[in-house]
């Protein structure tokens, strides 16, 4: 019997990023999107599973008996339940790497943009205001230099720490955070506390975990410096979004760049949904990691990823 290779939402990937086919013997399944609902059925009587957004889940891992491997076409593998996999010696891989350059790229757009008032004054020459002005400028929004600005990084893995070397080359002050909890981390991080009262931006790139969700709430937002700004390429669930809110339409805090939320795309009636034409919130439809350049990589260590697991050792194993 043909081995059978089921991609439970290939739109995830763009349809110009090129998925070669594996080098043995196989049966390739692309289906676009699944609902957790279409995952049993779609699965059935395969052997390797690949999958970004749909969940599989320990009951419909108990009902897949042919399933051997699940690739995750993404770093985060939240959506598998690795516990059950392991019981039942199910090998799951993800992506690595593969965002270094697109995400921290993605950031310093949403900060220079959110920094430099782009969206408003955009908007405003589009209405006429520059017309209006009858001079060379105008001042409608104000405008902040990264030069000289500190910025607080939450997260010092290969991410956040790329965002630190780019920092660097505006001659900005790039700190790392210590664990919220942890008010003597070991240098160079600095108290989260700290980070919060005295960033001029402040950028997410930690996991979602029982300890980081709602890392930011409204006695964080309070404890920022007055006209600082957040940007969130991470993960949704760090944020309390309606806190969020809360401290742009007060004015105390600065702006905000949002790339992720947790219900993607979000309801119509999301907090976020009511400042999104604000100039200073940009919401962007999580595409900081989607460069095509990284996509492509993405696809070529799934494949990669595959193969090595064919050939009985398995590379970025999560279980």
């Amino acid at each position: 019997m043909t081995l059978r290779i089921v991609f439970l939402d290939r739109a995830t990937i763009a349809p110009g990023v090129e998925i070669r086919s594996p080098n043995f013997p196989h049966e390739w399944i692309n289906h676009q999107q699944s609902s957790h609902e279409d995952v049993r059925d779609r699965l059935k009587g395969a052997e390797i599973a690949l999958t970004n957004k749909a969940p599989i889940r320990a009951d419909d891992i108990a009902q897949l008996p042919d399933l051997k491997y699940i690739g995750v076409t993404a770093t985060g593998t939240d959506i598998v339940d690795l516990d059950a996999c392991r019981q039942r010696g199910i090998v799951v891989s993800n992506v690595r790497g593969y965002a270094v350059k697109t995400v921290p790229e993605h950031v310093f757009a949403l900060m220079l943009a959110l920094r430099r008032g782009l969206m408003g004054y955009r908007a405003d020459v589009i209405t006429g205001e520059w017309q209006k002005a009858g001079q060379f400028c105008f001042f409608n929004h104000p405008i902040g230099d990264l030069g000289g600005a500190r910025l607080g990084i939450v997260g010092s893995g290969a991410i956040g720490s790329a965002v630190a070397r780019i920092a660097a080359g505006f001659g900005m002050e790039a700190v790392f955070a210590g664990r919220k909890d942890d008010t003597r981390p070991t240098p160079p991080k600095v108290p989260f506390r700290e980070l919060l009262a005295t960033a001029d931006v402040i950028t997410l790139h930690c996991p979602l975990t029982a300890e980081t969700a709602d890392l930011m709430g409204d006695a964080e937002f309070a404890a920022m410096k007055p006209g600082a700004m957040l940007i969130n390429t991470s993960r949704g669930g760090l944020i309390d979004a309606a806190a969020l809110v809360r401290a742009i339409e007060s004015g105390h805090l600065g702006g905000a760049g949002i790339d992720v939320l947790p219900k993607e795309p979000p309801p119509s009636d999301h907090p976020f949904m009511a400042i999104a034409g604000r100039p200073n919130f940009i919401l962007t439809p999580h595409v900081a990691w989607a460069s095509a350049a990284a996509m492509q990589e993405l696809a070529d260590q799934v494949i990669g990823n595959i193969e090595a697991f064919m050939a009985g050792h398995p590379v970025n194993r999560v279980a």
